[in-house]
């Protein structure tokens, strides 16, 4: 199985949290291939809208645009840049690595750099670096130099194209969560090309998830769907030092996770595993008892409250530049979702 289009689109456009425009753009470029009703907000939220067939419940299936990137925070009068991360990093995953600086002029290449080993006193070789401890380097003579091609608040993203793997398997930076976006994407195009569904499906790209779910607040307080769906990742817990005993057993390849939980609308919940077993869709379980971590933690608070799911994809190596997913388990999560949007009763009891 090959990248889709759209998605290896998605996965190559830089959007850290708060600067997601060009992802963002390439969301709803996707998205005006089946629908005319695309729309933005003034946080930098999207949306594409499926009409209903009949006064069905409105569906919105949610992911976030946003990825993980840094900001530059000072420059120094060698040329040297200091930063901060846009979102959870550890520190040692960003020594080495490529990056690309989003300016007002264009993008300024660089490279993420450290004290050699060599010059590490023996002490300090076993402790874990910290983000002070590392600087972007993009070739300055000096201070001026760097200031003309780089202001104090441009964001950054690790480079590198997407890898295709074997078993149907591929690597990429921003996997979380262009794969959430991707899907909502496509639970759409699919309902669209089915015909649609009895109620209206929302497509959402949301920002600001990495750094405070704040996207997905604003959406769902504007759009009022009745029943919403975040689409997230999810750790695989086929890899070594992961414990199946505390996270469960979700491989690669074993299908959507649904999620059920004290903040997640059991109708909801249910209807998806209904769906799935209906459907011949692999899935597995997990279950929270207070927040989810995603965008389904605002969502379900809108006003007067929505009934809220989760579905998520396995994925390996999250918040790294080689985040590892099936893409199988991508495209069974779209049909997964898809297939509620069309069974969904209009009659669905959410009131508990």
């Amino acid at each position: 199985m090959s990248i889709p289009p759209v998605l290896r689109t998605l996965l190559t456009a830089p959007g850290p949290s708060g600067y997601e425009t060009t992802a963002a753009a390439a969301f709803r470029e996707a998205a005006g291939g089946f629908t005319e009703d695309v729309r933005s907000d003034v946080m930098g939220s999207s949306t594409a809208h499926v009409p209903g067939t009949g006064s069905g419940r409105t569906l919105a299936v949610v992911g976030h645009i946003d990825e993980i990137g840094l900001i530059v925070t000072h420059i120094e009068d060698t040329g040297f840049l200091r930063f901060i991360g846009v979102g959870g990093w550890d520190p040692q995953v960003l020594i080495g690595q490529r990056i690309e600086l989003a300016t007002k002029d264009g993008t300024v290449p660089g490279v993420v750099g450290k004290k050699p080993i060599h010059l590490i006193k023996a002490e300090e070789r076993t402790k874990a670096p910290e983000l002070k401890d590392l600087h972007i380097d993009i070739g300055a003579a000096d201070g001026d130099g760097a200031r003309e091609l780089v202001r104090v608040g441009d964001v950054a993203v690790i480079t590198g194209e997407p890898v295709e793997l074997p078993n149907g398997r591929a690597v990429s930076r921003s996997m979380d969560n262009r794969l959430g976006c991707f899907v909502a994407y496509e639970v759409a195009r699919l309902v669209a090309a089915d015909g649609g569904a009895p109620g209206e499906v929302v497509a959402v790209a949301a920002v600001q998830e990495e750094t405070g779910l704040s996207g997905a607040l604003t959406t769902a307080h504007s759009l009022r769907p009745d029943i919403a769906i975040a689409v997230d990742v999810t750790f695989a817990t086929d890899t070594p030092g992961i414990s199946e005993q505390e996270l469960g057993k979700h491989h690669l390849g074993s299908g959507p996770v649904i999620q059920r939980g004290t903040t997640l609308h059991p109708a909801v919940s249910e209807l998806l595993i209904e769906t799935a077993e209906a459907e011949g869709i692999p899935y597995t379980l997990s279950a929270s008892s207070r927040g989810t971590g995603t965008d389904a933690d605002s969502i379900h608070t809108s006003r007067g409250g929505v009934a809220t799911g989760l579905v998520s994809i396995p994925l390996r190596y999250m918040h790294s530049p080689v985040e590892m997913v099936q893409l199988d388990d991508v495209e069974n999560t779209a049909k997964l979702i898809a297939a509620f949007a069309r069974r969904l009763p209009v009659d669905l009891v959410l009131e508990r």
